[in-house]
């Protein structure tokens, strides 16, 4: 499994982050608390977090952060939106940018454009929040400059009268990670669960997991133990893949037969993911 070097030690790479906290960009003070969480990425948000008689000081915040050395994505409002375009004005070109996330993605032509403003090596997660971003989600996957996808599960429910249960939720989050795998992406980000219970929390990172999913966005920092331990590989996982690694080493790395090769390739990931998150076997 392929993990970006270029993350600094200790830092979670992106292709791989559990844990997505969004924090108002409004709330300057809270940059700096939600930095030093266990979130894996942190998202400075300029869209919903934000009601638009503040959106030119939350831009303002965001531009302090990075200036003063802060790290961070940023999510932006919509293509559609009055908003867009001083988004893009503002960060493109931005030291410190480490990405954006684009609300209510709805097509390919959202994302390029996008990327067109902001610059080539900008790197984009599309927030798939709506029934026509679900249905157009491999064209998205396929689109130049998209870096991994999210599912917005509050708009989409709002969008479609649909109920917030799993069986509800299967297929949009099964058509992102379809659309994922078609558009050779990283597995997308679930969207954030809002009940104050862990067990709820629990129930629904451990749901979206079984369906391919790899993160989870996160609204409060108390939950972000509970998602970096759901989508981590469990102790158990990582003793069997390095138990099957030394096997293989072993025997010269030698094929037997034709079930060895999807057991390596899982085997190279848990042991791969193991190691970026500190899971260790049990003694």
């Amino acid at each position: 499994m392929s993990i970006n070097a270029d993350a600094p030690p200790g830092e979670i790479a992106a292709e791989i982050a559990r844990s997505w906290l969004l924090v108002s960009a409004r709330d300057r003070a809270a940059f700096d608390t939600a930095a030093t969480s266990r979130a894996d990425q942190i998202i400075l948000d300029l869209e919903d977090g934000v009601d638009p008689a503040h959106k030119d000081q939350a831009r303002q915040n965001v531009l302090a952060w990075f200036r003063g050395g802060g790290r961070a994505w940023v999510r932006i409002n919509d293509r559609r939106s009055r908003f867009w375009d001083d988004d893009v004005d503002v960060l493109a070109g931005q030291q410190g940018l480490l990405g954006v996330m684009l609300a209510k993605t709805e097509s390919a032509a959202d994302v390029t454009e996008t990327i067109d403003r902001l610059g080539e090596t900008t790197r984009l997660v599309a927030l798939i929040e709506s029934a026509r971003g679900v249905e157009e989600a491999v064209a998205i996957a396929r689109a130049r400059g998209v870096f991994r996808l999210a599912f917005g599960s509050g708009d989409y429910r709002r969008d479609t009268g649909t109920a917030a249960t799993d069986l509800a939720m299967a297929y949009p989050r099964t058509r992102l990670v379809v659309a994922s795998t078609i558009g050779e992406l990283p597995g997308p980000i679930d969207g954030p669960t809002v009940s104050s219970s862990h067990t709820v929390l629990r129930e629904q990172s451990e749901t979206a997991v079984t369906l391919g999913l790899t993160g989870k966005l996160c609204l409060d920092r108390d939950q972000l133990p509970v998602i970096n331990e759901c989508i981590s590989p469990t102790a158990s996982d990582v003793m069997w893949a390095r138990d099957f690694l030394d096997d293989f080493e072993a025997r010269g790395r030698v094929i037997r037969d034709g079930s060895d090769l999807p057991r390596l390739g899982r085997a190279q990931k848990i042991d791969a993911l193991a190691t970026a998150f500190g899971v260790d076997p049990p003694p």
